[in-house]
């Protein structure tokens, strides 16, 4: 399952897959991993491997040739399997990516994505249930003309989301960051005096497979 990619040691910085104009750099921490394994997906499923060709501060971290936008992957950490000291690494996991900044979706619940060893790491491979990672491109380009407020004059709106928007009666696509941006929203902040809005975490929420089971979402 090994690909012929161009692989070199990119960078510690910033964690994540940040796509460049030749290819995208991956780097993900790891503490005790002793390899991390880069996994590529294609249109089909089928998995390609990768190993990060370098470790430095206990991150992982390697430049792929090639790689684009829209690029699905996920890791399969190698390391110690010690459960008594709270080690379960086990490469037959495909783990998804923490600083993803996009997710293909909800796990398919399925005995294989659970570790049930106790002296030796699970024999089942769980890539073909588990969420996976994808590579996006910077959502947003620098601002120009921005206001620069002075910090003292500053007055920050924290929010969330779904709850600034979802029953506002002028807005057509309420609980989106679109939304958030509406005319309605904006004319709303601006009568407040607000200068800066700090929305609440934005962020991919698990199913848990009890509340699947039942019928329910988180």
């Amino acid at each position: 399952m090994s690909a012929p990619y161009e692989v070199t040691a990119g960078r510690p910085t910033p964690l994540g897959a940040t796509p460049d104009e030749h290819g995208t750099n991956f780097a993900v921490f790891s503490a005790n991993a002793t390899a991390m394994t880069l996994c590529l997906f294609d249109e089909s499923g089928r998995e390609s491997r990768v190993d990060l060709p370098e470790h430095r501060a206990e991150i992982w971290h390697g430049h792929v040739a090639g790689i684009r936008p829209g690029q699905v992957y996920g890791y399969r950490a190698h390391g110690p399997f010690r459960p008594e000291e709270g080690h379960r690494f086990n490469p037959n996991k495909l783990l998804l990516d923490p600083y993803a900044r996009e997710v293909t979706g909800q796990p398919k619940w399925n005995e294989a994505l659970y570790e049930r060893g106790k002296k030796a790491p699970d024999s089942r491979d769980s890539a073909a249930y588990a969420p996976r990672a994808v590579v996006t491109a910077p959502a947003l380009s620098p601002v120009e003309g921005r206001p620069h407020i002075p910090l003292d004059q500053t007055l920050i709106y924290e929010a969330h989301l779904k709850g600034l928007t979802m029953r506002h009666p002028d807005i057509a696509n309420p609980g989106t960051t679109e939304a958030a941006a509406s005319d309605a929203i904006l004319d709303h902040l601006l009568k407040l005096g607000i200068t800066t809005i700090e929305f609440l975490p934005l962020q991919f929420f698990l199913n848990d497979h009890f509340l699947v089971k039942k019928g329910l979402i988180n």
